[in-house]
């Protein structure tokens, strides 16, 4: 049974879901597919991914009943403007063929697009909250400086924060960042885009639990209280890492993994501060 997360707007949240970044769109359905026939119930996707229509097919295939779902998307980063934020919502909402969503999170904060004007996008997307079709609003990438910056200016307080985090790059000052203004941590990268899967510290603490290196790492972002949403084009990598919750790491394997942070030079994304990236 995987365990919820209690949100600062009450609201619920798997801690552990399915994610999609890089799935191709023809493939989508058939793999979102397999993922929630293993047993995943929150599925994570975006607008940049190009694949939310596959992720609506799936859904809609799978005769799950919708209260059993959780659906996360993202705003691209050519639409943060207040009236591409509620088309662009429109738009979505019409490729996943749902009425209401979830989760919609701001995919980067952008500082140095939009003439440093990301707090009239998070309102714009806080408004979506209000008109009843979006159940929780969230950011992603967001620094410190950023949070604090929406949360003074608008007085709405992100309900998630999906940053970079993984043993090679445990982003504690943003994580601290979240924590501070009771804003749940998702983990994207959790991973570290299997560089963590070869360390030796990792591939010990695998050994001596009869699990594979992907478990344990991603068991330690589940202790760490972490929502973590892993992504496999396999079936049997689907099925493993959706086993987590039948062991449990030692508060000093715990340890021993954050360890590992190597800090910027562990960072596998680009830095949110600098990064500008607009779709084609």
């Amino acid at each position: 049974m995987v365990p919820t997360i209690t949100l600062n707007d009450k609201t619920q949240i798997p801690q552990l879901g399915f994610g999609t970044y890089l799935i191709p769109p023809e493939q989508t359905a058939d793999i979102v597919g397999q993922a929630l026939q293993v047993g995943y119930r929150h599925v994570d996707t975006a607008q940049m991914y190009g694949n939310e229509e596959g992720v609506g097919r799936a859904i809609a295939a799978s005769g799950i009943p919708r209260e059993e779902l959780y659906v996360t998307s993202k705003l691209a980063n050519d639409k943060h403007r207040p009236d591409d934020v509620r088309r662009s919502f429109d738009e979505t909402m019409a490729r996943l063929g749902l009425e209401r969503l979830d989760l919609f999170l701001m995919h980067w904060p952008l500082p140095t697009l939009y003439d440093g004007d990301y707090v009239s996008t998070w309102k714009a997307i806080t408004d979506l909250v209000a008109d009843g079709r979006l159940r929780t609003a969230g950011v992603s990438n967001f620094q410190p400086d950023h949070l604090d910056r929406i949360v003074a200016e608008t007085g709405v307080v992100p309900a998630v924060n999906q940053i970079e985090a993984h043993p090679y790059f445990t982003n504690d000052t943003a994580r601290e960042a979240s924590r501070r203004h009771g804003v749940a941590v998702e983990a994207w990268s959790p991973l570290g885009q299997g560089a963590v899967l070869n360390d030796a510290k990792i591939a010990e603490i695998a050994a001596d639990h009869g699990r594979s290196a992907s478990q344990i790492v991603l068991r330690w972002h589940i202790q760490r209280g972490d929502i973590v949403f892993p992504k496999s084009m396999r079936r049997e990598r689907m099925a493993e890492n959706f086993a987590l919750f039948d062991f449990s790491l030692t508060p000093q394997e715990v340890d021993a993994i954050s360890s590992l942070d190597k800090g910027e030079r562990g960072r596998v994304g680009p830095n949110p501060d600098t990064f500008d990236y607009l779709p084609d």
